[in-house]
């Protein structure tokens, strides 16, 4: 058994909440920007007293509209301003907020909003309207549901209660209230509702500044929030900012986030994995496409090797030359489609691999990779600029403890770890024993504390020959190539490992037309000899990181792709593996036939 241990930082009084931060910042610096939002293709300026009133105002109608002190509220929306304000408005109202993602299915949205007993829905669309309205009749406790583009909130905003009914509810409240209820993603079973508190947040949120101060506390420090705010990785990061008074935009625009990137200019940004593997693709094929893909390649290489060079203290001299003839060539320019002034991401979600790791610091921007789940309020471990093990996910946070049991599943235990889950004791009894939530996920921890994940407990595959697999490794490396969007392992008492590949239908075009394979259709390149050649050279590439007996021997491309629309990805885009096993059944006997 491994322990690794962070004493906390900052301990705040007990009486302080969420609640209390629009108006704090407000009064420290009054004109300060603390949002930029959208306005039509720029961005407009929101100050904390201008954030502070209307997070007042809209607290006070919905009090006004008869939210209860510890009533559950929902939020269905987009990434946008509105959320935030949303968020800490039913904060400042003594009230309970629950997120739910936009794209949840009709009978998703009636579970969270039953098991929750909201009493009121904050939406964005009138089709989201309309998926509340079809399971209403099953929810008589909801009583009210505020449309973000009917212009609900403006209402709301301009008829409210007394201001000191909301300071009441302020004072009502402190740490230990439950700030949320976050609903799992359901890769099995149905979603159940993680209770975090406003100290989940709060005292996470302080003492995580303690460690990433260089990030979040830099002049001018902001950040794009373009990941959905129903999952608490983003949610944790909208608090981190307001607590740390970082500047903050919101986006939706995921199919140019670039472009967004390019007009907010962030120092830095959160996201998944995926995200990074986006821009890097994007990029080298691009460079393919102006003739100039083997200058990038060569540019890719000396990045990973600078990077790499500085874990080991000393980059040599001509390292250091040609490091700095790419930086003009290729590197200063990827930095300027990011913004150009990035120096720091965060990645979550899932393993971020170490080339990538080591390419996009080798470009000047450092990624600090972390670890946790909805039910740690996000991060229990990250990377800190002072010490970036690349590979790792870092040492736990202060006032968070990591333990790797004897079989090697990762525990934790402290200011993160939820109060329980909604309405079930007999889950909550079974997650957190002794203090100890336990995760389900299986790592080891170094010298220093650092933690590495190697895999998903009850994801482990074991071969017909007794081999344990961990299928994410693999995973991980085979998704980083271009034609690649998504794969799932195989081989689970099986005489060998296999895998499903889906091809990127948004990446193929480009590759295709940099491979004499214009107009190749993805049913076309599903059987193609060259996209065939190309998914085997990236299976030989995976293998790389495992032993033979864990290597992936024969592979199948399927038809069309994994999504969240068709219901074999989760609104976090985490694989249902169950349902694919039941679904391409057929496809997966056909390897091993």
């Amino acid at each position: 058994m491994q322990d690794s241990v962070m004493p906390l930082i900052v301990e705040g009084a007990p009486t302080d909440s969420l609640a209390d931060l629009p108006r704090r910042n407000a009064n420290n610096q009054p004109t300060r920007v603390a949002f930029s939002a959208r306005s039509g293709s720029g961005w407009s300026d929101i100050t904390t007293t201008e954030f502070a009133d209307q997070v007042d105002a809209l607290a006070s109608g919905l009090i006004a509209a008869g939210v209860g002190l510890g009533d559950s509220v929902a939020i269905m929306s987009k990434t946008r301003y509105e959320w935030t304000l949303a968020d800490f408005a039913i904060w400042s109202a003594g009230a309970v907020a629950v997120p739910i993602y936009e794209t949840s299915s009709p009978e998703q949205v009636e579970w969270i909003l039953k098991d929750s007993g909201a009493v009121g829905a904050v939406v964005e669309t009138a089709a989201h309207a309309g998926v509340i309205e079809s399971v209403r009749g099953n929810l008589p406790h909801l009583a009210h549901v505020w449309q973000i583009d009917d212009g609900d909130l403006d209402e709301l905003q301009a008829g409210g209660v007394a201001a000191s009914a909301v300071a009441a509810r302020r004072e009502a409240i402190g740490r230990d209230t439950i700030a949320t209820i976050i609903y799992t993603s359901g890769t099995t079973g149905r979603p159940k509702g993680c209770e975090l508190t406003h100290d989940n947040f709060l005292g996470l949120a302080e003492n995580t500044i303690g460690k990433l101060g260089e990030v979040v506390l830099r002049d001018n420090a902001s950040t794009l929030l373009f990941l959905p705010l129903a999952h608490v990785f983003a949610r944790f990061i909208e608090v981190l900012c307001v607590v740390a008074e970082a500047r903050m935009g919101h986006s939706s625009n995921l199919t140019d986030i670039l472009g967004d990137f390019a007009s907010f200019k962030p120092t830095f940004i959160l996201a998944v994995p995926r995200v990074f593997e986006k821009i890097f693709n994007k990029a080298s094929e691009q460079a393919t496409a102006d003739g100039k893909g083997k200058i990038f390649d060569k540019a890719a290489d000396t990045a990973i090797a600078y990077s790499e060079a500085l874990d080991k203290g000393a980059v040599p001299f001509k390292l250091r030359a040609l490091h700095a003839v790419f930086d003009k060539l290729v590197y200063s320019k990827i930095r300027t489609k990011m913004g150009g002034q990035v120096g720091y991401a965060v990645s979550g979600g899932a393993p971020l691999g170490t080339r990538l790791g080591h390419f996009f610091r080798g470009i000047g921007v450092t990624i600090l990779e972390g670890y946790g789940l909805t039910e740690t309020t996000a991060p229990a471990a990250v990377n800190i600029p002072a010490n970036v093990k690349i590979g790792t996910v870092g040492p736990p946070l202060p006032g968070v403890s990591l333990r790797v049991a004897e079989d090697g599943e990762i525990l934790i235990k402290g200011i993160n770890v939820l109060k329980g889950y909604r309405n079930n004791p007999e889950a909550t009894a079974a997650a957190i024993v002794d203090g100890w939530f336990h995760t389900g996920d299986i790592g080891e921890l170094d010298e220093d504390g650092y933690l590495k994940i190697t895999g998903r407990k009850k994801e482990i595959l074991v071969t017909a020959g007794g081999k344990n697999v961990a299928p994410a490794v693999l995973e991980d490396r085979l998704r980083a190539h271009p034609l690649v969007s998504q794969t799932m392992v195989v081989g689970d008492q099986k005489p060998f490992i296999a895998a499903l590949v889906t091809l990127d239908e948004e990446m193929l075009p480009g590759w295709a037309a940099n491979h004499d394979l214009a107009g190749l259709t993805p049913e076309q390149a599903r059987t193609n000899e060259k996209v065939l050649a190309a998914l085997q050279e990236a299976v030989d590439e995976a293998n790389k990181a495992v032993s033979k007996a864990e290597s992936i021997r024969k592979f199948v491309v399927l038809e069309g792709d994994f999504t969240e629309e068709n219901g074999y990805l989760t609104p976090s885009l985490k694989l249902k593996r169950n349902l694919v096993l039941r679904d391409f059944d057929e496809q997966i006997e056909a390897i091993y036939g």
